[in-house]
Parts: C-alpha cells; sequence; structure tokens
C-alpha cells in the first residue's frame, strides 16, 4: 500500500486560525475556475469541509478524505444537508465507478502525494467525459525560493523539474513537472492561477485580511504565466472518451462494482468483501473483518 500522510485525529480547522487571508485568496481563485454547476461534485482531500459552501450549485457533493475525525467534522459543520456524500478512502484506491463526477477538486492535497501520476489516475479514471479538474498544488519555483537559491540561501534548486519533499509526505512541484503529469494522465489545462502572493507574515499582520484577498485576487491571473506564487492553481478537462457512469461505488478490493448497501455496510457480491458504513460515513480503508 502506498505511504500515506495521516491527518487521523488531527484537528486540522486549527491549522486555519490567522490564516484568513489564504482562505479568502484561495476562495477567489476557486470562483474563477470552477464551473459553477452540475449534477456532481468530489473534493477530495475535503478534511472539515472549508470550502463545502462553495458547491452549492450541485446536486450531490462527495467529501472524501482518508481522516474519518475529519470527515466527523465535516458533518457536524455541514449539518443534515442530504447533498453531501462522506467517504473515508484512499486517493490511490478511490472507491467509485468510471466515469462517475463531473468535477473534481483538490486543494492543499497534492503537495502530501508522493506518487502523482497515480492520483492523477485514478482522478481522472472517476472523470466524466469532459469533466473539469481543479486542483492546486504547492509551487516549487515561487520568488523566495528562487531569491534564497540565489544568494546561496538554499542548497536545492527551484529550477530543476523533481519535485522536493522539504519534510516527509509534503513536496513542492515544479509547474512544467506538474504540467507534464497532468498531460500524461489525460488532462487538458485550460486555465492557471497564481496565488497567495501575500504569504508574508509582516504584511498579514499590517493590511486586513480582505484587502491582501482582494489584491491577491487582481494579480492571480495577470501574473499566473510567471508561476512565482506559492501556489498554482488550475482548471484541467478530462479527455472525451471515457465510458458513462454505471452505479456508484467501486470495490478497492476486487474492483467489483456489484455493491449492497445495508444499515452498516455494504458488501461486494464480487469477492464478499464487506465495507463499514459509520454513522454516515462509507468507510473504504480496510474491509470489516
Amino acid at each position: 500500500m502506498a505511504e500515506i500522510c495521516e491527518y487521523e485525529g488531527d484537528y486540522y480547522s486549527r491549522f486555519w486560525k490567522g490564516r484568513d487571508y489564504e482562505d479568502l485568496a484561495e476562495r477567489i481563485a476557486l470562483r474563477k475556475l470552477l464551473p459553477p454547476a452540475g449534477e456532481r461534485l468530489i473534493e477530495l482531500g475535503a478534511g472539515f469541509g472549508r470550502l463545502a459552501d462553495l458547491y452549492a450549485g450541485y446536486g450531490q457533493v462527495v467529501l472524501l478524505d482518508y481522516s474519518k475525525s475529519m470527515l466527523r467534522q465535516a458533518q457536524e459543520r455541514l449539518g443534515g444537508d442530504e447533498r453531501y456524500v462522506y467517504v473515508a478512502a484512499s486517493l490511490y484506491e478511490l472507491p467509485f465507478v468510471d466515469a462517475l463526477f463531473e468535477t473534481a477538486v483538490t486543494v492543499r492535497v497534492l503537495h502530501h502525494v508522493r506518487d502523482i501520476p497515480r492520483a492523477l489516475g485514478e482522478i481522472r479514471r472517476t472523470l466524466a467525459p469532459g469533466g473539469a479538474y481543479v486542483l492546486e498544488y504547492a509551487n516549487k519555483r515561487h520568488l523566495k525560493a528562487i531569491l534564497r537559491y540565489l544568494l546561496r540561501r538554499q542548497s536545492w534548486s527551484p529550477f530543476s523539474p523533481e519535485p522536493y519533499e522539504f519534510v516527509a509526505l509534503n513536496y513542492d512541484f515544479h509547474p512544467a513537472w506538474m504540467a507534464t503529469r497532468l498531460r500524461e494522465a489525460g488532462f487538458a489545462i485550460e486555465e492557471e492561477l497564481a496565488v497567495s502572493f501575500f504569504r508574508i507574515p509582516f504584511l498579514k499582520r499590517l493590511i486586513s485580511p480582505r484587502l491582501l484577498a482582494a489584491l491577491d485576487g487582481l494579480l492571480q491571473g495577470p501574473m499566473a504565466p510567471l508561476k512565482l506564487a506559492p501556489s498554482v492553481f488550475v482548471r484541467a478537462r478530462a479527455g472525451k472518451e471515457a465510458p458513462q457512469a454505471q452505479g456508484f461505488f467501486r470495490c478497492p478490493s476486487c474492483h467489483g462494482t456489484d455493491l449492497v448497501e445495508a444499515s452498516d455496510a455494504l458488501t461486494c457480491r464480487g469477492c464478499g468483501r464487506r465495507w463499514a458504513i459509520d454513522d454516515g460515513i462509507y468507510d473504504f480503508k480496510e474491509p470489516i473483518p
């Protein structure tokens, strides 16, 4: 099994205290790139549902995360809205049939992914023909890294194409490297934005988050070709050769699509494995013994 960055039990919402500017800037970027409405959207690595309010135009929203405790927080925040489906699963083995979603979103997720080609392949598989994939990745070639490298304050080069793992399971990516991986997975890049120009402590102390975010929003498009911001947001399109969706869930073990749902579990008729339904969360991390 591929190594996964584990946030189980981690109260990630605390991370966002004092980061209002970053949250607002990312929302501006998502509103620019996200198709405003559709039948079905999935956010992969949804955490505690920070961005769920942006998906109001979708008939069904799947919030997927590896951490059940994070999904529990999302349930508490979002209440009993039946549009939301909560799924605990690995990004490397998505428990969904092919071509299920019109739109997929990953924000602050890919920097924890070691095997990017495998993850992108799974996202591509579950997107409908022509589906939109809106993603964010941590930019290796941002301005601060370039200046530090030129001043010999850091040893690694921001210009080299390979991902840089600055701590375990935390990666920065070169834009050209990421663009190549997207093309290899069957995506065509439509639009890119550079985001979070002002992620600097003294600026955040001096200037209100809303003003900083508004300034960021003005720069996101014009500065995108330079790729100098810490985050890059992308809207890509899946190719149109994928089949139409048949069913909903797919067994992570045998890839069978004939799953029978009861109150406490899904049972795969193909291999007999059972996957727990834990108080509204579909748990595909491990089958029930």
